[in-house]
């Protein structure tokens, strides 16, 4: 471990951040949660567990999940508890996938280069 004391390094802070967040996303549910909020907006948790047959308290541990990954937000209307999509740490994850998806991009030209330069089999 690189950190000592109570607090850590920032490195390891942002390390425990993103892991944060790549276990929220590896659930179907909460992915799905992400979805809907993505696409139809804020909503309060009744809405969204509608689309889900589970009982609200299985769905509110997911929520929570996604709160403490910073990828949605909560806020009090009355007794209604209202979500938001947070996207600024699906930024991050994207910044971290983006050398992969430029590694597969240049693994896939060059493939396309190879198909290119091999001949034509004109055989049946």
């Amino acid at each position: 471990m690189t950190g000592t004391g109570t607090g850590g390094t920032a490195a390891d802070i942002r390390a425990a951040d993103e892991d944060r967040v790549f276990a929220a996303l590896a659930n179907a549910t909460r992915r799905e949660v992400l979805r809907l909020l993505r696409n139809e907006g804020p909503q309060p948790v009744q809405a969204l567990a509608d689309h889900f047959a589970m009982r609200r308290p299985s769905l509110s541990e997911h929520l929570k999940v996604l709160r403490e990954a910073g990828l949605v937000s909560e806020q009090r209307s009355g007794r209604r508890r209202i979500y938001r999509l947070e996207a600024a740490p699906l930024a991050e994850v994207q910044d971290w996938l983006h050398p992969y998806e430029r590694f597969w991009r240049e693994r896939l030209k060059g493939l396309g280069e190879l198909l290119d330069r091999m001949p034509d089999d004109d055989r049946p």
